[in-house]
């Protein structure tokens, strides 16, 4: 018999991978071109070519004996982690350094790390919906309680007020997504502001310190020009869980890292438990190869160039349809809200027409639906089409 907390766990599995595999069953019987798979962020922009020459170079040049070994640190290779830093600190004049980073198993290896770090039984970790699901998971591991914000519907910005109601003296924690999925808001800078300030107070009121988890796997895909706060200038208990999944289109790589700043609470102690954390999960070290490809690309980015006319296309292909969406202004994902109350029922008439897409419910948000717009420009083309005759069914 499994355990009974996995039993839940299996059978509350995710939606999003659920409808990847019948897309990709669909996909069999009526041909790739014609099945519209908006289900999952999986970037099809191919990674900077400098990834391809660093993963050579490193061959040529690497001893094969230490490429592929334990690194001295659980925490990572001191050259990459001290390169990360550096690279930090000229983006947004920060002071870390290699101490501060911790490589991870991509954004979620991270986010466990911390978790694991911080949590005791019982404690608190806030989260604003509509939020990624899998928070639920990495907090239950620990025997952690999340608590949601309910959802701001209007624009999608955390509803502050409920926050400040919500945080009690056993929550030890708040994760943040900014650039959101699956919204593509982004947090401004007022937000953040207000959102320091309130946890500031809570802090002092309850003598306990709460930390903000930013959680930033799409920070390098914004449009517009719309800035991105860095959240360790706002408040001093922040850990940032960054990955290169996006920003260098490695999701299967599993690359990334943990920010822990000097100034946090127990930052030396936080530093030493992200450490062992890292080894007792099973992680033992981030891939070493792939330590030493991203530090020789810290200034390469995917052109989002590809996403951005993805996004253009879609908004405006919907919006002119009748359907209601909020445009996007970061991360691949396009939040639309079902003509009808039931958003189950509204994806299951999409995949008539061989349109896959989520629900909002498994981000906490019914009502909605999500689309990753990270598919070729023909998809997004040759479905809208599609999306035409979905919505003559509700018109």
């Amino acid at each position: 018999m499994i355990s009974k907390k996995m039993e839940n766990m299996v059978a509350n599995s995710s939606a999003i991978r659920a409808m990847f595999e019948e897309g990709n069953r669909l996909a069999v019987i009526y041909g790739a071109d014609k099945v519209y798979d908006f289900s999952l962020g999986n970037p099809n922009v191919p990674a900077p070519q400098a990834v391809q020459d660093a993963v050579r170079q490193i061959f040529d040049e690497e001893d094969p004996v230490v490429l592929h070994g334990y690194t001295n640190s659980n925490a990572g290779y001191q050259d990459v982690r001290q390169a990360v830093a550096e690279s930090l600190n000229s983006r947004f004049r920060t002071n870390f350094a290699a101490r501060n980073i911790t490589m991870t198993v991509g954004a979620a290896g991270g986010l466990n790390v911390i978790l694991k770090s911080l949590l005791n039984p019982g404690d608190e970790v806030i989260v604003f919906a509509p939020y990624f699901g899998e928070y639920r998971s990495y907090a239950d591991n620990y025997d952690g309680v999340l608590v949601e914000i309910s959802p701001n519907t209007a624009n999608f910005q955390p509803k502050l007020g409920e926050f400040e109601t919500k945080i009690t003296s056993r929550t030890k924690a708040v994760i943040v997504n900014t650039p959101n999925n699956p919204t593509g808001v982004v947090y401004s800078e007022d937000t953040i502001k207000k959102m320091a300030a309130i946890m500031e107070k809570k802090q002092e009121e309850y003598g306990t310190a709460i930390y903000l988890i930013s959680d930033e796997p799409y920070r390098e895909l914004a449009y517009d020009g719309v800035e991105v706060p860095y959240l360790t200038k706002y408040y001093t208990n922040t850990v940032i869980g960054y990955s290169y999944s996006k920003s260098l289109s490695l999701p299967g790589e599993r690359i990334g890292y943990l920010v822990i700043p000097d100034e946090a609470a127990d930052s030396d102690k936080l530093m030493d438990a992200a450490n062992v954390a890292t080894r007792i999960l099973g992680f033992v070290n981030a891939p070493t190869l792939q330590q030493k490809v991203v530090k020789k690309c810290l200034d390469e980015k995917t052109d989002i160039s590809y996403y951005n006319r993805n996004r253009e296309t879609l908004y405006s292909g919907l919006k002119e349809l009748g359907f209601e969406c909020i445009k996007p202004e970061g991360a691949f994902y396009l939040f639309m809200k079902s003509p009808v109350e039931n958003e189950k029922e509204f994806c299951a008439s999409a995949k008539k027409y061989n349109i896959l897409i989520v629900p909002g419910s498994s981000f906490a948000c019914p009502g909605y639906v999500r689309l990753a717009y990270c598919v070729s420009y023909e998809t997004i083309v040759n479905s809208l089409p599609k999306f035409a005759e979905l919505a003559a069914e509700y018109k």
